[in-house]
């Protein structure tokens, strides 16, 4: 077995601060009132870091790049099939990759909605101002009902998938996004994870972040 460095730094932060950003979303949301405050916050804190996994999936490490898991429909079904080659479970399988792929476009689009949605009470979007009444009430349909019973079942997918592959194929997902590392039967390219890169990645945080703020701002601002 060779031990492989899979996912570096930045794509574990990121991946335990959307996790715990999207069940507080979940929790604020459900308790509504003070709590839409926390709410907006942590809507703006997963739109940052959307923004950041975008461009980390172009310049991060090699099993973090959207290059490494972009499979077609023939490799999505020799993998169903067991017949995979072992380097595409190296990082997110094919079946992985569609679940990724899925979340990471219906935060976006949860996200999105919640910048231009308003629920008549006290709580808006603060791009409400730009689109129309009818698109604010149909963002705000989208974003009460449909994104958020998609991502509550995205969410309990995961789970289920993280159980399966414990239980059924011996392999545990969590470790590894934990401590970066997989042990394989074959020899595959470790992930750079130095210094260097995670500084990189602490810029395009923040770079993602002052998107963010300045999105924010943009609807705060008078003429």
């Amino acid at each position: 077995m060779h031990p492989v460095r899979i996912w570096d730094l930045p794509t574990r932060v990121f991946h335990w601060l959307l996790a715990l950003s999207v069940f507080g979303l979940i929790v604020t949301g459900t308790l509504g009132g003070s709590w839409m405050n926390w709410h907006m916050r942590l809507g703006y804190a997963v739109l940052a870091l959307l923004l950041f996994r975008l461009v980390w999936g172009l310049i991060g490490g090699h099993w973090s790049r959207f290059a490494s898991f972009l499979y077609g429909p023939g490799a999505l079904l020799r993998y169903l099939r067991g017949q995979s080659p072992a380097d595409h479970s190296a990082g997110h399988s094919p079946l992985g990759a569609l679940s990724v792929f899925a979340l990471l476009f219906i935060l976006l689009a949860q996200v999105g909605t919640g910048l231009i949605s308003d629920d008549e009470i006290a709580t808006f979007g603060p791009l409400v101002r730009f689109v129309s009444g009818e698109t604010v009430v149909a963002a705000t349909g989208y974003h009460k009902e449909v994104g958020k019973l998609l991502i509550l079942g995205l969410v309990v997918l995961h789970i289920v998938a993280i159980v399966v592959y414990r239980l059924v194929k011996r392999q545990a997902l969590t470790r590894a996004m934990l401590t970066g590392d997989k042990h394989l039967p074959v020899p595959v390219p470790a992930s750079r994870d130095t210094l260097g890169t995670r500084l990189l990645a602490l810029s395009v945080l923040l770079a993602s972040g002052a998107v963010v703020w300045w999105l924010v701002r943009l609807g705060q601002v008078t003429y």
